[in-house]
């Protein structure tokens, strides 16, 4: 009997179809076998065609004379987060922390102290101190509002006459200031390149600005006799007062023509809060009215305050407060807790860096111009998604080394990573790149901490999918490879987030 021959179109398809499977597989296996092998000698950044940029970034910047209080919290992390990632991104990097020593704010608190018969050098807690006589002024002056003008004629004494006894104050209390910053900014594992004053930008140090613009025909007079800057035929901006001295604005005029003469930026990032817009954009203008050609260089990076602060009204809560509250619900916890691994000459300095991200984490995660309130208790539910879990799931990856008797390969053999847990997990590790990009491009801190709470889920779906130690010995070497590369992609995304990431907890 003779049988008939098959349908050659058929035998094509199927050929094609797995060749195509093949080749498909092929890809999938390269593609797992480059991620993990990439990455497990440290996470790199992506590249970048414009990589190698010169940034500036102005962050924190309070005034003098004030205690680190939950409001200046946002300019601070959200700051150190976008040049941490600049860092990363190898562009070269300038953390600039402009603190406001300068204008009518000081003479209200030089003021305050005069009516009180304060010595500021002779107070065991200055910095409360000073706090409390610049609420105490302020509300004085909603009151009066004709005391206001004594403070601005203490500051004129101060900037146009110098005055000898104003001066020394000042510096005392800049003096005060840096000292109780400094102990904040260690905490918060925070550092800058510099710390600018507004008083490096005085009325004296502006006389060839001032000049420059007159040249330009950009000056003129109003009826309160301030100076002002035209920067189109509607809009002039007031830069020196009627008695001669400077504003906010004049000082950020000085301070941008400053930085790029020293620095040549590609771009320079104020982290300032949304009710700075209309001063930013006046800045812009202003420079870009002077016919600057990096004005448009500046941007800023504009964040919703938090609910209910206000510093002259005394509304606020201080950081120190919060971070020892949570510090001792932390530290209380380990105490009671059975499963902790940390060494009792430890759990200080852990219970700390645990309160520390539990508060850093709580506000990276809200995106930039949302406002929201300060919550204690969200911060370190370990179910929800909060600065803890972070911690809590790499400790749990570093310990899995001592927990199992397999090596830590450096080759990644594909063929022995074949579950649906792998394959949720490698999709997860390759997002990295593009979430880090993400971040850089919008300046916007909660697509990073978004990405790690889902890489945590991914990671812990694994552990209870991916046993190591009942799986054959060449299977759990793989394992344990996907799982330490899942850890250096989550150490170093926290460490983006200004978190140090715990071994044990």
């Amino acid at each position: 009997v003779i049988k008939p021959l098959p349908n050659i179109d058929n035998v094509y398809h199927q050929k094609m179809m797995s060749n195509l499977y093949l080749k498909f597989n092929n890809e999938i296996d390269r593609y797992v076998k480059t991620i993990l092998e990439n990455n497990v000698s440290g996470v790199m950044p992506p590249l970048l065609v414009d990589n190698n940029k010169n940034i500036v970034v102005e962050f924190s910047s309070l005034n003098i004379a004030k205690p680190f209080h939950m409001g200046h919290l946002r300019s601070t992390i959200i700051g150190n987060c976008i040049a941490n990632i600049n860092s990363f991104l190898q562009n070269q990097v300038t953390k600039i922390n402009y603190l406001g020593d300068w204008g009518t704010q000081f003479g209200c608190i030089y003021l305050g102290l005069q009516l009180n018969s304060i010595d500021i050098k002779m107070e065991k807690d200055p910095i409360e101190t000073l706090y409390k006589v610049y609420v105490k002024t302020n509300s004085l002056i909603e009151e009066k509002p004709e005391v206001q003008n004594i403070a601005m004629k203490f500051f004129r004494k101060l900037e146009l006459e110098g005055d000898n006894i104003i001066y020394e104050n000042w510096q005392t209390i800049k003096h005060i200031t840096v000292q109780e910053l400094e102990k904040t900014y260690k905490r918060l594992g925070i550092s800058f390149d510099r710390y600018d004053w507004e008083s490096m930008y005085t009325v004296k140090n502006m006389t060839s600005i001032i000049n420059r613009m007159k040249e330009m025909n950009l000056i003129t007079l109003d009826g309160n006799k301030r100076t002002m800057v035209r920067v189109n035929k509607n809009k002039h901006v007031p830069i020196l007062k009627s008695d001669g001295t400077s504003l906010y604005i004049s000082r950020d005029i000085a301070a941008a023509i400053d930085r790029y003469e020293r620095n040549k930026f590609d771009a320079m990032y104020y982290v300032v809060d949304i009710s700075q817009s209309a001063h930013f954009i006046s800045l812009i203008e202003i420079l870009n009215a002077m016919e600057l050609p990096w004005a448009n260089r500046l941007k800023h990076v504009a964040f919703a305050k938090l609910c209910g602060m206000s510093t002259r009204k005394g509304k606020v809560i201080f950081l120190k407060d919060v971070l020892n509250n949570a510090k001792k619900c932390m530290k209380s916890k380990q105490l009671l807790t059975s499963t902790t691994k940390v060494d009792s000459s430890d759990i200080d300095k852990t219970a700390d860096i645990l309160a520390t991200s539990g508060v850093i984490i709580q506000d990276l995660k809200q995106n930039k111009l949302n406002s929201y309130s300060y919550d204690l208790q969200s911060m370190f539910q370990i179910n929800g998604d909060c600065g803890t879990k972070l911690q809590y799931t790499h400790c749990r990856l570093c310990s899995l080394k001592n927990l199992c008797n397999n090596e830590l390969v450096t080759e990644c053999d594909p063929s022995l990573l074949k579950e649906p847990a792998v394959d949720l997990l490698i999709t997860m590790i390759s997002q990295f790149d593009e979430v880090v990009l993400k971040c850089y491009e919008q300046l916007e801190p909660c697509i990073l901490t978004i990405y790690l709470f889902k890489l945590c889920k991914v990671i812990n779906n694994a552990f209870n999918k991916l046993n190591i130690n009942k799986a054959e010995r060449d299977i759990g070497n793989q394992r344990l490879l996907l799982f330490y590369v899942a850890k250096c992609v989550l150490a170093q995304g926290m460490k983006l987030l200004g978190l140090i990431p715990l071994k044990k907890m």
